[in-house]
């Protein structure tokens, strides 16, 4: 086979008495491989974050990359770009262009509606999410088209942690210019909780570009990663998946940290 004998004696023996080296090594490419089978819209990055909030094993970047390099491992996501039509003048001036230090929770509040189609089914989420900790913190799902409630309903639950947890603070609720966030019946009891409305420009997507990323991770990872098509029951779906989302999936934006984990500092420091 033209290979060296010295050569190939050396690889049997390394075969035959594996170092410790290439034993952990093993072990490394086995737990990202199971990893990956699980999460399969993540790349190396991410589950290397994931396994170390799991499994408290720390690799180096470059390390995985090779690693995940050799297995053939990389996310199968497929990013798109969508972009709305424009439509009409702002309701609501847009205050995050202004560029806010966000400091706290409950500070900036974005909120947008997305769709899955599940077994011939439409389902409608609107979620909300915090910009401090991407956390998402309210949400609406319904199986009726045009169904008004998944915006109302994570409105109430907004004003109801507010007025809970938050009553002092100034909150600034961005959307886009959807006919029900631009209602009359959506926005006249904010005032009353000190909630500041703030809509995107016409047509501008990237007015809300941190809720229009959750958006499209949230739909690949159900039904790449949680197999929502599978499930007999999806609103139960929806609901393991929003609590993965905030307590155990690690978020670059956020260090590789999880919702909860810089929450829970933020008042550590705080007690402190």
């Amino acid at each position: 086979m033209g290979i060296n004998r010295s050569s190939f004696y050396k690889w049997r023996n390394r075969i035959k008495s594996p170092s410790a080296k290439m034993i952990k090594r093993e072990g490394d490419m086995k737990l990202f491989l199971e990893y990956h089978d699980k999460y399969p819209t993540h790349g190396y990055r991410w589950l290397n974050a994931k396994i170390r909030l799991d499994k408290g094993i720390v690799h180096s970047d470059n390390y995985v990359q090779r690693l995940c390099h050799f297995l053939g491992i990389k996310s199968v996501s497929k990013r798109f770009r969508t972009y709305r039509a424009a439509g009409r003048e702002c309701v609501y001036p847009n205050l995050l262009l202004a560029d806010i230090n966000i400091t706290k929770p409950f500070e900036v509040i974005v909120s947008d509606m997305t769709m899955i189609k599940i077994n011939g089914v439409w389902y409608e989420i609107t979620f909300y999410m915090d910009l401090f900790n991407n956390e998402i913190v309210a949400y609406g799902v319904s199986d009726t088209r045009g169904d008004r409630r998944t915006y109302i309903n994570g409105r109430d639950k907004i004003i109801e942690i507010k007025k809970e947890e938050y009553p002092d603070y100034e909150l600034i609720l961005h959307s886009d210019q959807g006919s029900v966030y631009a209602s009359k019946d959506f926005n006249e009891t904010l005032p009353l909780y000190n909630i500041t409305r703030s809509m995107s420009r016409a047509g501008t997507p990237t007015d809300n570009s941190a809720m229009e990323a959750i958006n499209g991770w949230a739909k690949e990872e159900m039904f790449t990663d949680f197999k929502i098509t599978e499930s007999d029951d999806v609103l139960k779906t929806i609901s393991e998946y929003v609590t993965f989302f905030n307590n155990e999936r690690p978020a670059y934006a956020l260090g590789y940290k999880t919702p909860k984990q810089v929450k829970d500092e933020y008042f550590q420091e705080k007690k402190d």
